[in-house]
């Protein structure tokens, strides 16, 4: 199982977006575990995971969270501003999977 968490300021609008990755998860029949956290919550939700992607509206942080979760070989990215308003969750799940190299 492929594990996948987004950070945003909140956790709130992301949330709606992982609601969508789900389901294109889901069509795609992959297991894959997607979950959205507050990124000031981004150390205590690290283990397991294989993909960190961050809101927009948190990119000034990029650098800060990939020297947190680099180390542990988990890839970071910031989710395209585009997909991320359309709340296109197929296109951000692809995002992710294509920086584990699938």
């Amino acid at each position: 199982m492929i594990k996948i968490a987004l950070f945003c300021n909140a956790g709130m609008s992301t949330s709606m977006l992982v609601a969508k990755m789900r389901k294109a998860a889901e069509e795609s029949g992959q297991e894959i575990s997607i979950d959205a956290y507050p990124e000031a919550q981004l150390s205590r939700h690290l283990d397991g995971l294989d993909v960190v992607l961050l809101g927009p509206q948190i990119k000034f942080a990029l650098a800060k969270i990939k020297a947190l979760c680099e180390p542990k070989g988990i890839p970071v990215d910031v989710i395209n501003t585009a997909d991320y308003g359309m709340m296109n969750g197929k296109k951000v799940l692809n995002q992710a999977l294509r920086l584990l190299g699938k």
